[in-house]
């Protein structure tokens, strides 16, 4: 199995290598839940691409992202990763390789379609999160569902999360960092944080593209930096907002570990205290950190180790951005090699507190695979 892409020659311990023999003995392996996984509808790209919006959002994302890394992406990256957003097999497959008992999988944000109309978003989204529904009842043990909503259009959303969590099962929704230009503390949006907080449901934060322009269209920075730089401005608009406070039962999941939030937060704590214009929450940044779930795609031990500080072991779930080659895919020997874990504290990230957030039954998913084993 092949998820990473940066040559014929890569060495068998690369980070991205899939790995899950950290521990000698399978069986004492904690339970591993992935929360960042991705999945593509192809019906949808049926319906949508002869739209000229989806065109010109194309067209934009290839300007922010730069000549060599699109043909990069074309030629190598898309085709590695194209058939595992849609093959099934292979994407138990690899899970089997990876360690990963269960993945959440959530859409590519390549659709998430923000530009549709009224019309056409009641349309995608209903078959997308039907779509990513009935993956999940073909294997109900092993994969569970976020779906996507409409977010551009108010009255849409919140209907859209309903339908998706009581009716379909999901277990909540991703949204971007940013809906048609709009921040996700735009009024626009108090109606679907709302109905998220009343549903209890998961609301997965994870941006598509950058608004940082050609400043950075090389070296691939679009995704290195630009992602996390758009998770961070997203959290930040959230919390001096004032919408965690008055949604404080929000169960929010940032992709990317959150972006550079965690790791420069006192910053943001001093210009809540120095600065009118930033002083609304009524706690400092730093203090709805603990209320907010982080991936693990940090990459190294040492900013893992910082996030973990930052935020504290019960706010920290495993996710690898399957299948994609930014992803990092030692999700075990990473959370191993951090240094001053508990066993306890590595297997409430490697798969407890994912399922205390999914409210999954832990006893029964280490049963599953003790039968399978057998």
């Amino acid at each position: 199995m092949k998820l990473h892409t940066c040559s014929d020659a890569c060495p068998p311990n690369c980070p991205s290598q899939p790995s899950a023999k950290v521990w000698a003995d399978p069986d004492k392996r904690p339970l591993t839940v992935d929360m960042h996984c991705h999945v593509i509808v192809p019906a949808i790209e049926a319906m949508t691409n002869d739209r000229p919006e989806k065109t010109a959002e194309l067209q934009e994302q290839a300007l922010g992202m730069g000549a060599v890394s699109v043909e990069h992406n074309k030629r190598v990256m898309l085709p590695a990763a194209g058939r595992r957003l849609v093959d099934l097999d292979m994407r138990l497959a690899d899970m089997e390789s990876m360690g990963v008992d269960v993945q959440v999988i959530s859409p590519s944000p390549s659709q998430y379609y923000y530009w549709a109309d009224p019309e056409l978003a009641i349309e995608l989204v209903r078959l997308q999160n039907e779509s990513i529904a009935a993956l999940c009842e073909q294997h109900p043990e092993r994969l569970c569902g976020l779906g996507n909503v409409a977010a551009q259009h108010a009255e849409l959303a919140p209907r859209q999360l309903e339908y998706a969590v009581r009716e379909l099962g999901l277990k909540g929704v991703e949204i971007s960092t940013q809906v048609a230009g709009r921040e996700l503390a735009d009024a626009s949006l108090q109606p679907f944080w709302a109905k998220a907080e009343e549903l209890g449901c998961v609301v997965f934060i994870h941006p598509f593209g950058t608004s940082l322009g050609s400043r950075i269209d090389q070296y691939y920075l679009a995704n290195s930096i630009g992602q996390p730089l758009e998770t961070t401005i997203a959290l930040s608009s959230l919390i001096f907002s004032g919408t965690l406070d008055r949604h404080p039962g929000l169960k929010l999941v940032a992709a990317h570990g959150g972006g550079y939030l965690p790791a420069y937060s006192g910053r943001s704590d001093h210009a809540w205290r120095v600065r009118p214009e930033a002083s609304a929450p009524a706690l400092p940044p730093s203090g709805h950190l603990h209320n907010i779930w982080f991936d693990t795609l940090v990459y190294d031990p040492v900013s893992l180790r910082h996030l973990i500080e930052r935020v504290g072991a019960g706010q920290v779930v495993a996710g690898t951005d399957y299948p994609f080659d930014m992803g990092d895919y030692q999700l075990h020997r990473l959370v191993d090699s951090v240094e001053g874990l508990s066993d306890e504290e590595k297997a409430r990230i490697l798969g407890g507190n994912a399922c205390h957030l999914l409210g999954l039954n832990i006893d029964q998913a280490l049963q599953y695979r003790a039968v399978k084993k057998a």
